[in-house]
């Protein structure tokens, strides 16, 4: 299974032949990152803000979508979604492993939903702060869930992010998930044998 990370909490992942994107960003709506131009066989999305709901930048191949994707349901804040609505977890099932992306979550994890998300193989989670979970609220959900490996998404980096939200240091400096490995690509190979880490990868740009 291939991970590519395409910037804020957009994420391209490939598996039993098949291309899944998650969360695209609309054209101009993350400052810092360049348009998206991106194909898949599926996409999905957290919740409709532009930050998340670019499926115009996606050129869907039409083929059907074989993986399953299973879904939670909770709220992008703490106030039962009353502030910013709601937000969806999706859980890719493929190659025999588990990827649950998190979406803007901003709430903290119901037992019986982290039961659902318990010992996943990769976690794809906002650390970001201001509109999702903070590093600390991250770090938390991260070991209550207790995944392989942990990317963080939706951080601010240099000019890259809004500039309300936290860097990703504050989140790698309390990760229950190491060590915290740093790539210099984009894209991490995920297989069973892949060694449980905190997977830091560079955004390349388009």
């Amino acid at each position: 299974m291939i991970i590519k990370w395409h910037g804020h909490s957009c994420f391209e992942i490939v598996a039993e032949g098949c291309t899944v994107l998650f969360d695209p960003y609309a054209d101009g709506s993350v400052p810092g990152l360049a348009p998206l131009h991106l194909t898949g066989d599926a996409v999905f999305c957290s919740h409709g803000h532009r930050d998340h709901n670019g499926e115009e930048t996606v050129a869907l191949s039409g083929d059907a979508m074989p993986l399953e994707v299973e879904t939670i349901e909770t709220f992008h804040d703490d106030k039962n979604g009353s502030l910013r609505g709601n937000n969806t977890i999706h859980i890719l099932h493929g190659e025999g492993m588990r990827v649950a992306h998190m979406g803007d979550i901003g709430c903290p994890l119901t037992p019986v939903q982290a039961e659902k998300l318990k010992n996943v193989d990769a976690l794809l989670i906002p650390v970001g702060g201001y509109y999702t979970i903070d590093a600390a609220q991250a770090a938390e959900i991260t070991a209550q869930i207790a995944p392989r490996v942990v990317l963080p998404m939706h951080y601010r980096l240099g000019a890259m992010g809004y500039d309300v939200i936290g860097t990703l240091d504050a989140f790698t400096s309390i990760t229950p998930v190491t060590p915290v490995m740093r790539y210099a690509e984009n894209l991490l190979e995920l297989t069973p044998e892949t060694p449980a880490q905190t997977a830091i990868l560079t955004y390349a740009g388009r």
